[in-house]
């Protein structure tokens, strides 16, 4: 009995509407590939702020420390966010196998529409790590310079179209030209072969370029996962950016979570502000 009250209460504090001057609320909204799992941050005592949507990279999810404690900087300096699990991550719904950075597109596409309908927002912004930063790249592409008021690409991993025509993931190779149904990764993980197929076609800078607002990149010069000249690339497509490479951090910033996350919330304060 105990359970299914607490399974009940839980249903309820999802559907529950969300209030402008919510400091931390989980909800959940449909995505792509079933319902995604979201939280959402505001600051205290405010009743309009710009927002911010995060987005997390492969295999990651929302609750990731340098997420976190982004949007927890974004909060005390009056900036609201939104962090939400892609399908098949987290506590979405959906399987691994399924996505692709297509599917992740239409994701963080609804969440924007989600949050462009909340009360007191005055603007939308968009950040996002690694894959994340390639779904933020493109969104932003799509949606356009008018919607979107700025992006933040923490080591943006526009390398997962060479890798996929390479036929190379991490320490895994395969048929590039006919690649398997799925390829089995860290975790247990298995990548799906229509995530393949539809990154090696993906016009990751050509639909990125058709956005031109402010764009910060921000990479380490110790990433082995996406050397950080792909965030070079990123910065001579962009006219209005800021590159900040930072000395010998990995592709998670491992070295300095607290930094990087203050570099990037900085950015947004002199953006938003």
């Amino acid at each position: 009995m105990l359970k299914i009250f607490l399974s009940l209460l839980l249903a309820a504090f999802v559907s529950l509407p969300l209030t402008a001057n919510a400091k931390s609320q989980a909800f959940q909204i449909n995505g792509d590939h079933g319902k995604l799992s979201a939280v959402l941050q505001t600051p205290d005592g405010k009743s309009s702020y710009p927002l911010v949507i995060i987005c997390h990279g492969f295999t990651g999810n929302k609750n990731e420390p340098l997420l976190t404690t982004l949007a927890n900087d974004l909060e005390k300096v009056g900036i609201a966010s939104i962090r939400f699990d892609f399908n098949g991550h987290g506590d979405s719904e959906g399987n691994f196998s399924d996505m692709t950075v297509l599917n992740e597109i239409e994701d963080a596409k609804k969440v924007f529409s989600y949050a462009s309908q909340l009360p007191g927002v005055t603007s939308i912004s968009i950040a996002g790590h690694s894959q994340g930063g390639v779904v933020t790249s493109m969104v932003a592409g799509e949606l356009g310079t008018n919607k979107v008021k700025a992006i933040a690409l923490m080591a943006p991993a526009a390398v997962l179209r060479d890798d996929a025509i390479r036929g190379h993931i991490f320490d895994k190779t395969y048929d590039s030209i006919n690649p398997p149904e799925t390829v089995e990764i860290f975790g247990g993980h298995k990548l799906g072969r229509n995530y393949i197929l539809t990154a090696q076609t993906l016009p990751i800078y050509e639909t990125a370029e058709r956005y031109q607002g402010p764009a910060l990149m921000i990479h380490g010069t110790g990433d082995t996962v996406v050397p950080y000249t792909y965030s070079l690339h990123y910065k001579h497509i962009y006219l209005n950016s800021w590159l900040e490479l930072l000395p010998k951090f990995d592709h998670g910033f491992s070295q300095d979570v607290a930094k990087t996350a203050g570099i990037v919330t900085d950015y947004f304060v002199k953006q938003l502000k």
